[in-house]
């Protein structure tokens, strides 16, 4: 009698301790700020055309980058950074770059603590990608000191990781949970533009110029069980997917200079192909983890059914059969790279416009914004209350390298706060929103 209630005592308690390990390990969402630059830093059309001539470009080329940026599904009110509208024009200085980063998180990382009421001196990891900027001090040594920070605080600087940057630094925090409880973690996620504008004629690298805009995001994470109600998401699963093994991937979007020795960014002919290769391969990994077993099943029977068809009738199927990724996910929440990345994405998910409607009006009104630029389109989704308690987000991303990252969130509660997009009043209204989108659609 003994030994089975010692048995049974010992049972208990390695289950007990099975679900507390696991209840640690989970990764919380308590609050997340996206940057709003002044009103003076917006970047008309015609701006544009200013900045463009600076380039000494000749007439064939400037026409192709207004075509482009008239075509982008990029609106009038997206933002630069200070030094292009100083007399110094797009030259930048180190201050500038100081200036661009200060600016950045101390107005998010403000907002953020005040809102959380969690203290800069709770914090236990800080976080911090940029890709194409490392300063010294790095940037984590600004922010501790900035907040006065514990002095065992765990801090990274994450560099070159491109667009997909944000995910893999909340991969990071995830991984750290599960070996430390009762942890908060900040992330923050930017690009820096000060420096970044391409002076040369390469047409295969000055179209950043056109679509990179200022942005960033302040996310606040904590794997402590008892805040679960006060946080706004859940981490399901993330997966990363990486081909740089590839010489085609690897190459086709890099920081590099060209015959004349400017530096900017070349984007390959090839770029789409690598996007859709890594989208292909992250999909796989990530659908088993967020669609039921029975859109998997009815996916795989009906794709066989139509190949074994095709093959003895000797036909070409025109349509191919395509999972159906709304049985598991009711928000999509994806990278506004442009609107070929938009399109190609929704293509390949099978989706329709009103899903691509957050990101394209992301696009539309704050650019790409590189890493960050996933929060402004789920900062809409709230905006618009669309996120409910139970919906599950799909994040997608893409980065330079060629990486593919997407990670699948639960909404804990019902969310409507109006962020970044609260000073558009027609954020409420449905139908000025459908009037916006259809210009979008129609350039």
């Amino acid at each position: 009698m003994i030994l089975a209630c010692l048995l049974v005592a010992c049972i208990l308690y390695i289950f007990y301790t099975f679900i507390e390990q696991r209840r640690n390990q989970s990764c919380y969402m308590l609050h997340y700020e996206c940057f709003k630059p002044p009103d003076d830093r917006k970047v008309s059309t015609e701006f544009s055309g200013e900045m463009m001539k600076r380039c000494n470009l000749g007439l064939e080329e400037y026409r192709f980058l207004l075509r482009t940026v008239v075509s982008s599904g990029i609106g009038e009110e997206t933002y630069a950074p200070r030094n292009f509208f100083s007399d110094h024009g797009t030259n930048s200085s180190l201050n500038d770059n100081w200036f661009e980063i200060d600016e950045f998180f101390t107005e998010t990382l403000d907002r953020l603590f005040v809102k959380s009421k969690v203290s800069p001196r709770d914090i236990d990891i800080l976080v911090v990608n940029v890709s194409v900027l490392a300063l010294v001090p790095s940037i984590t040594s600004r922010v501790i000191n900035r907040y006065k920070m514990r002095e065992d605080v765990k801090s990274f600087n994450i560099s070159g990781m491109g667009c997909s940057a944000s995910l893999i630094s909340i991969n990071l925090v995830q991984n750290i949970f599960k070996s430390h409880r009762n942890k908060f973690a900040l992330v923050l996620t930017t690009e820096a533009m000060a420096q970044n504008w391409y002076y040369g004629n390469e047409r295969s690298m000055f179209l950043t110029n056109c679509l990179f805009r200022c942005g960033g995001c302040s996310i606040l994470l904590t794997n402590k069980p008892a805040l679960r109600k006060q946080a706004k998401f859940k981490l399901k699963c993330l997966v990363r997917t990486h081909l740089g093994s590839s010489d085609e991937a690897y190459s086709c979007c890099k920081q590099q200079e060209d015959n004349k020795g400017h530096i900017g960014f070349y984007l390959g002919k090839n770029l789409p192909k690598s996007a859709t290769r890594a989208l292909t391969a992250n999909l796989r990994d990530i659908v088993p983890k967020i669609l039921p077993l029975t859109a998997i099943c009815k996916y795989i029977l009906l794709a066989n059914t139509q190949k074994f068809g095709a093959k003895c009738l000797h036909i070409t199927v025109k349509k191919k059969v395509s999972m159906n990724f709304k049985s598991g996910v009711d928000h999509f929440c994806l990278h506004p790279g442009g609107k070929a990345v938009i399109e190609g994405v929704k293509q390949s998910l099978g989706l329709i416009d009103d899903d691509m409607e957050p990101s394209r009006m992301t696009l539309h009104r704050f650019g790409n914004t590189s890493s960050s630029s996933m929060w402004y389109v789920l900062g809409y989704m709230e905006a618009k209350k669309k996120l409910k308690k139970g919906d599950r987000v799909l994040m997608i991303g893409f980065g330079s390298g060629f990486k593919c990252n997407s990670c699948m969130w639960e909404v804990l509660s019902d969310l409507d706060d109006k962020n970044v997009w609260e000073k558009y009043g027609w954020i409420n209204d449905d139908e000025n929103a459908a009037n916006e989108l259809e210009v979008i659609l129609d350039q």
